[in-house]
């Protein structure tokens, strides 16, 4: 039987990530499972608890939303440590792209018994430092989006990211890009760089439709210049990924992505914005061991 190790972020989607774990701790400890549970104070508190946990063997639940689930995989990449969620944020991104569910029951029923999946995690280095993302590094008026999206005190979920695409669109001018994927040079101007670990960001947007957490590689999604009005089109074909259709979409693919831009862009990556360009993101094939 499986020793579980929960760390909550209490703030989580207006402090749901309490309420959530409690009916999935009350079936582990029914089907005879150990569960302690810590609350976390800080992102990096979180961290250290969950590296703490993994040094006892115990598998760790990440309970909140892609802040805290990125935080806790990137401490736990390359570790061997088995990471299990509970999803309980604004987003849920990650859970999303690994097909979990939100009934109690059935993802009680994954933690106790479904085989580990090894998943790729992005390693981010910049001039602020080293972390380990698990989603996606964004950088452009997407990351501007999400900063307001976390500000927002009223809303939740996608309305949050929706209200806070359609204020970043409004202010944001375009810039001058270079992006170097494997070594090779690209040259490109306008709203955003993504470089994506997963087909999802912005709350179940399908940012990068053929992205996959297992396949070694990064889905470099590039939107060009385009009338404000034609973007704020393409924001609505993120629910479904048709935007990728669209001539002022490129998409390429690699191992180890460099943005750069010709002033301070900010960049973000797995929900999380307080850094700006330039940012090297590089995929780390398999480095995760995953129940879902």
């Amino acid at each position: 039987m499986r020793q579980f190790t929960a760390i909550v972020n209490p703030t989580a989607g207006g402090s749901s990530g309490v309420a959530a774990l409690l009916h999935v701790a009350r079936l582990l400890r029914e089907a005879g499972a150990e569960l302690e549970t810590e609350y976390s104070r800080s992102l990096a508190h979180a961290q250290d608890l969950a590296q703490q946990a993994g040094g006892r063997r115990r598998v760790v639940i990440a309970v909140g939303g892609d802040g805290i689930v990125g935080g806790i995989g990137g401490a736990l990449s390359g570790t061997g440590t088995l990471l299990g969620l509970v999803p309980a944020g604004r987003g849920n991104d990650f859970a999303r792209a690994l097909g979990l569910p939100g009934e109690p029951a059935a993802l009680a029923r994954i933690l106790l018994h479904n085989d580990p999946r090894s998943v790729d995690t992005v390693e981010v280095e910049s001039a602020h430092g080293r972390a380990v993302a698990l989603g996606s590094v964004y950088a452009g008026v997407d990351a501007l989006a999400n900063r307001h999206a976390n500000h927002a005190k009223l809303l939740r979920g996608a309305a949050s990211y929706y209200v806070g695409g359609l204020r970043a669109v409004a202010t944001w001018r375009p810039a001058d890009y270079r992006v170097t994927i494997d070594g090779e040079v690209h040259t490109h101007r306008g709203y955003t760089v993504v470089a994506a670990n997963s087909a999802y960001y912005g709350s179940g947007r399908i940012i990068a439709p053929d992205a996959r957490v297992d396949d070694g590689l990064l889905e470099v999604v590039m939107i060009r210049h385009a009338p404000r009005r034609l973007f704020f089109t393409m924001m609505n074909e993120l629910r479904s990924g048709a935007h990728v259709h669209r001539p002022e979409v490129r998409i390429l693919r690699g191992k180890e992505v460099r943005i750069e831009a010709d002033r301070p862009v900010p960049y973000g990556a797995d929900g999380e914005v307080d850094a700006v360009l330039p940012v090297t993101a590089r995929v780390l094939p398999g480095s995760l061991s995953v129940l879902c």
